[in-house]
C-alpha cells in the first residue's frame, strides 16, 4: 500500500467539478514553507467528502483502517462496498473521501510558466514531473 504523505505543507481546496465528480487540492511553493515544488492531488469519481478549506500541516492520504470506516459509515451512511475507496487525508483528523484511488503530480514551480495546474495538458515532456497514484 502507498500513501502519499507531504506533511509540513500548506494544502488547500482549489477545484472541485461536479459535472466530473473531480477534487483537487495543492501546495504551491512557500517561502513559509521552504519549498520549490507545487504538489496537486486530484480525487475522481468522488461519492462524498468532507473536508476543511486548508490544511496546514499537510497531507498523509491513505485508505481508512477498518476502526475508521466502522465510524464513517456510521456517522455518514457510507455503503459497506465503499470501504476500499475511503481515503483519509491526515493522520490524525476527521478529513476523507469517498472516491476511485487518487492520483498526485509533483513539479518545480518555476517550470509552470503560464500552467495553472500540473494537470493542464500537454505538460511540457522537457520538464521533470514526479507523480503516482495512492494504492
Amino acid at each position: 500500500m502507498t500513501d502519499l504523505i507531504r506533511e509540513g505543507r500548506l494544502f488547500r481546496v482549489t477545484a472541485f467539478l461536479p459535472a466530473h465528480r473531480q477534487l483537487f487540492l495543492s501546495s504551491p511553493a512557500t517561502l513559509v514553507d521552504q519549498t520549490t515544488t507545487r504538489v496537486e492531488v486530484c480525487f475522481g469519481h468522488v461519492e462524498l467528502m468532507f473536508l476543511k478549506p486548508l490544511y496546514r500541516d499537510g497531507l498523509h492520504i491513505r485508505r481508512a483502517t477498518a476502526e475508521e470506516f466502522a465510524v464513517l459509515r456510521e456517522r455518514h451512511g457510507i455503503p459497506e462496498e465503499s470501504s476500499s475507496w475511503t481515503w483519509m487525508l491526515e493522520r490524525d483528523g476527521d478529513s476523507f473521501v469517498v472516491a476511485a484511488n487518487p492520483s498526485w503530480r509533483e513539479a518545480e514551480y518555476e517550470l509552470m510558466g503560464d500552467l495553472q495546474s500540473l494537470y493542464d495538458a500537454p505538460w511540457p515532456p522537457e520538464f521533470p514531473m514526479e507523480s503516482g497514484h495512492v494504492d
